[in-house]
């Protein structure tokens, strides 16, 4: 009896200490590259360190100038204008694709590769690709809207008034066909006896599109909304690669500026500084999905006893 026990304990022990193994690596992980950088970034912030020379204890004086700091103030705002432009751009445009190739068309399958094909080239290959459509000398844009429209060359990355449009365009067809999978795949995935049902009530197709599809494909348009948003607060190569935060600071987004000052003007302590105040002020920190009768009430359901349709009251 008490070998027994024993034994069971001891494979009791041997099971902890296998589940303890499997989230060792993960948890070392987690500690030594999120919280650790995170940690050391608030403690440099209390410094002046140019990287060369050693750091000198200012204490919140980085943060105090940070307050006052025009550019800073111009990047946040740059950085809500971006996604208040990329992140509805985004959306719609995914949308809008997913509806297209879930209709039976010949060569949607040619279609759908070719919507995807942007989100596979690197990101540096197609910012450097509109660098060149968007020239204002000899760019295609230009060439297509001179001779349809006899219009002026515009300046699309060299004018503060496009600039921040225009990249936005060419991260809208970057990840278009991405997004597009993800809302093409829901709105496959809708059961056709709704269909079949809404047909036998004589839905017309706007109705069947914004009381069938649009509430059954809704979580997955919030997945998109979210990816998109955080990518917005994030977004830094665009602008890296096409116009160095310009024309002036026009395109200067609070990741451009923090890179700028911690790598270009080697005041490693601002930019620590700048990275704990917008860590913990950013809007994209957590991400809570809809109560679920929240969502149940867009559902339209169909059944044999009951088919019908939720008022707008409901």
């Amino acid at each position: 009896m008490n070998k027994s026990k024993s034994k069971g304990l001891s494979l009791r022990q041997k099971e902890a200490a296998t589940g303890i193994a499997f989230i060792a690596l993960p948890l070392i992980s987690l500690i030594l590259f999120m919280y650790y950088p995170i940690i050391r970034s608030f403690m440099i912030s209390a410094f002046d360190w140019n990287l060369l020379s050693d750091p000198k204890f200012i204490g919140l004086d980085n943060y105090k100038t940070l307050m006052h700091d025009e550019v800073f103030k111009t990047s946040l705002l740059n950085t809500c204008k971006w996604v208040i432009i990329y992140v509805p751009m985004s959306v719609i445009t995914s949308f809008l694709l997913a509806l297209l190739l879930d209709q039976k068309l010949k060569g949607a399958g040619f279609f759908r590769t070719l919507y995807y094909l942007p989100v596979v080239a690197p990101i540096v290959v197609v910012a450097l690709l509109f660098v060149w459509i968007y020239n204002t000398d000899y760019g295609i844009l230009n060439f297509i809207l001179k001779k349809l429209f006899n219009m002026e060359p515009i300046g699309w990355l060299t004018d503060s008034r496009y600039s921040l449009f225009a990249i936005a365009v060419m991260s809208v067809w970057k990840w278009a066909g991405y997004n597009m999978l993800i809302v093409l795949a829901a709105l496959q995935g809708i059961d056709d006896g709704i269909y079949e049902a809404a047909a036998i009530d004589g839905v017309t197709p706007m109705s069947k599109l914004f009381k069938i599809k649009i509430p059954l494909v809704m979580p997955s348009i919030y997945f998109v909304m979210l990816t998109a948003v955080i990518d917005a607060f994030q977004m830094f190569t665009e602008i890296f690669i096409m116009t160095k935060g310009g024309p002036g600071y026009s395109t200067y987004t609070v990741s451009y500026y923090l890179w700028s000052c911690a790598f270009e003007y080697s005041k490693m302590g601002y930019a620590c500084a700048m990275a704990a105040v917008w860590s913990s002020e950013s809007p994209v920190n957590q991400y809570t999905c809809p109560p679920a009768s929240t969502r149940r009430k867009h559902f339209w359901v169909g059944s044999r006893q009951n088919r019908a349709f939720p008022s707008p009251t409901t």
